[in-house]
């Protein structure tokens, strides 16, 4: 029996404190990952406050993983202890329905959160079953790898699910811990690429992370005048936004592709969709093996998040850090 030191709230909102829970037997499927680095995702935030109604408690967040594999079970062939591993959202799938059996892992019916009814990695030890233990490449930087298992896979998924071609002309909504990681990819992925913005400041820093033009969302001249012109827009805000002058944006048969979690009901004219044949969609975080290839583009372009780091028995500066708007962009905690 391993005993696990951990962060935890006991309630919504609350403070993460030192807590302990005691691991039972290591299953025939399962690892256990001794945790060197955990990201911070604003979903822990989201859950710690139990916005989503989801949460139970004492409640340890934690879900961009970066560590090294201690416990192997014995049916586990394609993981040894020792291997460098990253666990991102989910933890676990059965690994027989169509869902697994095709290669969506992350869209099964039974998907294990790993920090949903269990918990995650503000800890220094953490289990999951083997296929969502994802080996790190050779070369990788561990110290920014963690915030590419949820926020790097969340906005990599989408560039594959709308065929995104190099050629297109792509925009970014929301440049910040989600947005400014899809404009490292959109860019190296070869597209011309737009961010909408909402602070003219962060303008210079934009472009340089791969933006190719700068649009001041709250212009609306601005927004008219890449009228038609986008093959697909990534949505990375969780606000309510004037949809349809996005839409407006978006060339004949382009996408509105949304991963930021919008609380209220998106206001979606109908002939705006029609008469371009444009549409809507959206996605969670993405495969295992799709998480695998996204891993192989970052170290082969050095794609990394911008980020801070902060030691673990700092968590609770380090969450209002990112609870209070602060964050560039992404925060890491070191174990």
């Amino acid at each position: 029996m391993t005993t696990v030191k951990a962060y935890a709230a006991s309630e919504a909102g609350g403070k993460l404190s030192p807590f302990k829970y005691d691991l039972p037997a290591l299953g025939s499927e399962q690892v256990d990952i001794k945790v060197h680095y955990c990201g911070i995702c604003h979903s822990d935030l989201s859950m710690l406050n139990n916005e989503w109604g989801m949460t139970t408690y004492p409640f340890v967040p934690g879900h961009e993983i970066i560590g090294e594999v201690i416990g192997v079970g014995n049916e586990v062939k394609s993981i040894k202890a020792g291997d460098l591993v990253g666990l991102g959202w989910n933890s676990s799938s059965c690994m027989h329905c169509e869902q697994c059996m095709n290669g969506s892992h992350h869209l099964c019916s039974s998907v294990e959160g790993t920090i949903v009814g269990r918990h995650g990695g503000f800890a220094d030890y953490v289990r999951c079953h083997w296929s969502w233990a994802i080996s790190l490449p050779d070369g990788i930087d561990l110290q920014k790898a963690g915030p590419l298992l949820c926020g790097g896979i969340t906005v990599f998924n989408p560039i594959f699910l709308a065929g995104v071609k190099p050629t297109d002309k792509v925009g970014v909504i929301g440049i910040g811990g989600l947005g400014h990681m899809a404009l490292k990819f959109l860019n190296k992925w070869g597209c011309e690429v737009v961010a909408f913005s909402s602070n003219p400041d962060k303008k210079e820093q934009i472009l340089a992370m791969g933006a190719t033009k700068v649009i001041n969302s709250r212009d609306p001249k601005e927004l008219e005048s890449i009228a038609g012109s986008l093959a697909f827009i990534l949505n990375t805000t969780n606000v309510k936004l004037d949809w349809n002058a996005y839409l407006m944006t978006l060339a004949p048969k382009g996408r509105l592709h949304t991963v930021g979690a919008v609380l209220e009901p998106m206001e979606i004219p109908a002939f705006s969709l029609i008469m371009g044949e444009k549409s809507v969609a959206g996605s969670p975080v993405g495969s295992p093996g799709l998480t695998k290839t996204m891993l192989d583009f970052c170290v082969r372009h050095s794609i990394y998040p911008m980020v801070e780091e902060f030691p673990l028995n700092q968590v609770n500066e380090a969450m209002a850090h990112l609870g209070a708007g602060k964050a560039r962009y992404r925060i890491v905690l070191k174990v």
